[in-house]
């Protein structure tokens, strides 16, 4: 493994790191999934769809969870600019800044975040659903299935668990046939397919350097702390203690100083900004200054 790689993976666990440690999500869960999104890369993309990124949100999945969720870590100015539809479809009315904030998918602090968040939502809502605590899996089957599907799937399964899984969903079932059916052609059961899930989870764990279970009931995970540093397991503690957010924050001092740092940064590029193309450090940066202007 070379020298850059060790370095980004190591980045991609303290981000999990951080994430586990600021929503209570595990950190075994988030790592085991990352790993089966994207192989821990965070600029993976889909072929066949617009999922990108660490945890491979779509574009109308991740609008929707910074809009929810967005504000909590500093990121309202990307929160703030989402508007729901009638519909329910998310939208952005400036271009450039829907890029920026599709483009924080390849930050792995904001996936993992979001992960984290979007984790947390499904577990509260499986638990009063399910009367017990949710799984590493059960999460996993939430992400794959949707919510919806999630809940038929484990209450039949509970049930039934020798029920063919592609009976109950045939699309699902006709675009993933190695996850639905075996090497023969036979159609796996739902436990047969709610086992397979927890199988991936807790070997993603292992082929990305972790040591637990993705797959068991989920609660805090000391885990986390064993790909952070002292000087960053502090940096952590003195954010969950109401200290400056890793995306800035929403008080005027912090900023201020938020801006005074950026400006300096984009002083120092090598190369000139793109304004087609902004990063979220200038689309944010433009957007505060746009509303200072009108304030």
């Amino acid at each position: 493994m070379g020298v850059n790689s060790v370095r980004n993976t190591a980045t991609v666990h303290s981000a999990i790191a951080v994430a586990s440690n600021r929503t209570g999500i595990d950190f075994n869960y988030l790592l085991g999934q990352a790993h089966v999104e994207s192989g821990l890369r965070t600029d993976a993309r889909a072929r066949t769809s617009s999922a990108t990124g660490l945890y491979q949100f779509i574009d109308q999945s991740w609008l929707g969870v910074i809009k929810e969720h967005g504000a909590e870590h500093g990121m309202g100015w990307a929160s703030d600019a989402i508007k729901q539809t009638p519909s329910g479809r998310y939208v952005v009315n400036d271009p450039n800044m829907r890029r920026a904030i599709l483009d924080l998918r390849n930050d792995p602090t904001a996936s993992a975040l979001m992960a984290a968040e979007h984790a947390s939502d499904n577990k509260e809502s499986l638990e009063k659903s399910l009367g017990r605590p949710a799984t590493g899996t059960d999460l996993y089957m939430a992400h794959f299935l949707g919510l919806g599907g999630a809940r038929s799937f484990l209450t039949a399964m509970e049930s039934n668990p020798n029920r063919s899984g592609a009976s109950m969903f045939p699309a699902a079932a006709r675009a993933n046939r190695n996850i639905f059916y075996n090497s023969s052609g036979q159609p796996r059961t739902l436990s047969q397919i709610y086992e397979r899930f927890g199988n991936r989870l807790d070997s993603g764990v292992s082929a990305s350097g972790g040591t637990g279970l993705a797959s068991v009931t989920l609660g805090g995970s000391d885990a986390a702390t064993q790909f952070m540093p002292a000087n960053f397991i502090q940096q952590t503690q003195s954010l969950e203690n109401g200290g400056e957010v890793i995306f800035g924050t929403n008080s005027a001092e912090n900023d201020t100083a938020w801006v005074n740092s950026t400006l300096a940064n984009l002083n120092t590029l090598r190369e000139p900004m793109n304004p087609l193309r902004p990063t979220p450090d200038n689309a944010r940066l433009a957007y505060m200054l746009l509303a200072s202007l009108g304030a």
